[in-house]
C-alpha cells in the first residue's frame, strides 16, 4: 500500500510566501527533489570555506609554513577552471553507455573531492614538520591533495549546474539555477561557523578530524543529492569533431566579448587577492583566534549573498554594468577598514572590512554575470557563462598565489630595513597586498566604461530579476 500526503491549498500557498525559491518547483522538478538537487552546492561551499578560510591560516599561523607556499597550494584547485567550459561541453555530449550524461561527471568528482581532503591532512603534516630527506614528500603530497580537490570541485559544480538546467522546466529554469547559487553562499557560511567552532581549541589531531570529517560530509551530501536525479536516455554516438572549437570561435567574435572577459578577471583577481592573508592579517596583526578568523568566510558570504539579495531592486533603476562600478567603489572602503584596522586595533572594523568585501564583490558579479547573458543569444549562453566562470575562478587563483608570494617578498623586505626604518614591521606586507587590491579597482573602473557606453542594445529586463533569478 503507497502512501502519500498532499497538502492543503493553505499549506501551499503558506508555502510559497515564505520558503525561499518554492514557487521555482514544478511537477517535472518538485520542491523536495529541487532542494536535494542543490544540496551538492552545500558540499562545494563546505570545501571552499576549509581551503580558503581556514587552512590557509591554519598552515600559515600555526603550522608555520611560508605563506607564498600556502597562497600557490591553495589555488591549486583552481587550475581546472579553464576547462569547465569543455567540461560542461564533454557532458552535453557524454556518449554514456548507460545512458547518462551528468551522473557520471558529479560522481567522479565527488570521489575525487572525497580522496583528496583524506590525504590532505597527513601532507599538511608532514610539510609542516619534514623528516630529514623527506622535504619533497610533504610537498608532493599536498599538491597533489590541492589538485585532486579542486579537479573534483570544478568536475562536481560544472556538471550539477547542467544538470540543474536539463531537468528544470524552461521558465523555472533560472530560479532553480538561482537556488543552486544561494546554496553555494549557505555552504560558504554553514561551512565557516562550524568549522570555527571545531578550531576553537587547535591541535594537529583536531585538525586531522575536521579535514577527514568534512572528506565524510562531503561524500554523504553528494550521494543524496545525486540519487535518482538523471532519467536514463539512449546511448549517444560519437561526439561531433571540432564541435567545441567551433563554439568557441562564433562566441569571441561577439562584440567586445574580449573586453569583457577581461574586465570580468581584473575584478576578480581585485577582489580575491586578499583571501589567502586576510585570516593571517587577522591572526598575526590582531592576535585573533583560529575559530574568529575562520568566521570571516561566513561574514563575506554573508555580504555577498545580501548583495544578490539588494541587487533586486537595484537593477530596476541602473544599469548591469554600472551595478559592478558601484561594486568596485565599494571594494575601496572595504580594504581600507581592513588597512586601518591594525593602528586602531579594531577587530570590529577588520570583520566590517571583510563584509564590505564580500557585499562589494558580490555587486561586480552580478552586474557582470548579467552582462554576459545579455551579450549573446540564448543559443551561446551555455558558453559565455562557462567562459565567464573560467575566467573568474582563474583569475582569483593566480590572484590568491600572486597575493602569498607578495606578502612574503615585502614583509621580508621590510623586516629586514630595505623599505626604510617606517615600513620595519609585519603588517607591511599585508598592507602591500590590500594597496595592491584597491589601485586594482581604479583599473577596473576604466575597463568597465566602454562596456557601459558601447555596448549593444540589450533586451528589456523584469523588473523582479535579482537573487531569485540570478543565474548560476
Amino acid at each position: 500500500m503507497k502512501l502519500s500526503f498532499r497538502p492543503p491549498a493553505w499549506v501551499k500557498s503558506i508555502m510559497l510566501q515564505y520558503v525561499p525559491f518554492a514557487d521555482a518547483a514544478s511537477s517535472e522538478l518538485p520542491l523536495g527533489r529541487m532542494f536535494r538537487l542543490a544540496m551538492f552546492q552545500l558540499s562545494i561551499g563546505l570545501t571552499m570555506a576549509l581551503l580558503v578560510g581556514t587552512l590557509n591560516r591554519v598552515m600559515i599561523v600555526e603550522l608555520e609554513i611560508p605563506a607564498a607556499w600556502v597562497a600557490i597550494s591553495v589555488a591549486l584547485p583552481l587550475v581546472f577552471a579553464p576547462l569547465r567550459a569543455l567540461i560542461g561541453y564533454r557532458s552535453d555530449t557524454h556518449p554514456s553507455a548507460l545512458g547518462l550524461r551528468r551522473i557520471p561527471y558529479m560522481w567522479m568528482g565527488s570521489l575525487l573531492m572525497f580522496g583528496g581532503l583524506a590525504i590532505m591532512p597527513f601532507a599538511l603534516m608532514n610539510l609542516s614538520e619534514p623528516r630529514e630527506g623527506y622535504v619533497w614528500v610533504g610537498r608532493i603530497g599536498a599538491i597533489l591533495a590541492f589538485l585532486v580537490v579542486g579537479a573534483g570541485m570544478q568536475i562536481t559544480q560544472t556538471a550539477g549546474l547542467a544538470l540543474a538546467t536539463d531537468v528544470a522546466p524552461e521558465d523555472k529554469r533560472p530560479r532553480v539555477v538561482a537556488l543552486l547559487y544561494a546554496m553555494l553562499l549557505v555552504g560558504l557560511i554553514l561551512g565557516s561557523t562550524l568549522l570555527s567552532v571545531s578550531l576553537v581549541n587547535f591541535s594537529p589531531l583536531r585538525l586531522i578530524q575536521v579535514v577527514q570529517g568534512c572528506a565524510s560530509l562531503v561524500i554523504f551530501i553528494n550521494l543524496i543529492s545525486l540519487w535518482k536525479q538523471e532519467a536514463r536516455g539512449a546511448r549517444r554516438g560519437a561526439r561531433e569533431p571540432d564541435g567545441f572549437s567551433n563554439n568557441w570561435q562564433t562566441l569571441m567574435a561577439v562584440p567586445h566579448m574580449k573586453r569583457f572577459l577581461w574586465t570580468v578577471g581584473l575584478g576578480s583577481a581585485a577582489f580575491s587577492m586578499q583571501d589567502i592573508v586576510l585570516e593571517p592579517y587577522g591572526g598575526h596583526v590582531l592576535g585573533l583566534g583560529v575559530g574568529l578568523t575562520s568566521g570571516l568566510t561566513a561574514l563575506s558570504a554573508g555580504g555577498a549573498l545580501l548583495a544578490f539579495a539588494l541587487s533586486a531592486r537595484l537593477l530596476r533603476s541602473i544599469d548591469a554594468v554600472r551595478l559592478s562600478a558601484i561594486g568596485a567603489l565599494l571594494g575601496l572602503p572595504a580594504f581600507a577598514c581592513v588597512i586601518f584596522s591594525a593602528p586602531l586595533g579594531s577587530a570590529v572594523m577588520f570583520q566590517a572590512g571583510a563584509a564590505l568585501i564580500g557585499f562589494g564583490g558580490g555587486l561586480f558579479s552580478v552586474g557582470m554575470l548579467l552582462t554576459a547573458m545579455e551579450m549573446t543569444h540564448a543559443e551561446q549562453s551555455g558558453m559565455v557563462l562557462g567562459a565567464w566562470g573560467a575566467v573568474q575562478a582563474t583569475a582569483s587563483g593566480v590572484a590568491m598565489a600572486l597575493g602569498g608570494v607578495a606578502r612574503d617578498v615585502v614583509g621580508q623586505m621590510a623586516t629586514q630595513g630595505r623599505l626604510g626604518e617606517v615600513l620595519v614591521s609585519d603588517v607591511t606586507g599585508y598592507n602591500f597586498v590590500f594597496q595592491t587590491e584597491m589601485v586594482m579597482m581604479f583599473v577596473v573602473l576604466v575597463a568597465l566604461g566602454p562596456l557601459v557606453s558601447r555596448r549593444p542594445t540589450l533586451a528589456p529586463r523584469s523588473a523582479g530579476l535579482g537573487l531569485a533569478e540570478l543565474p548560476g
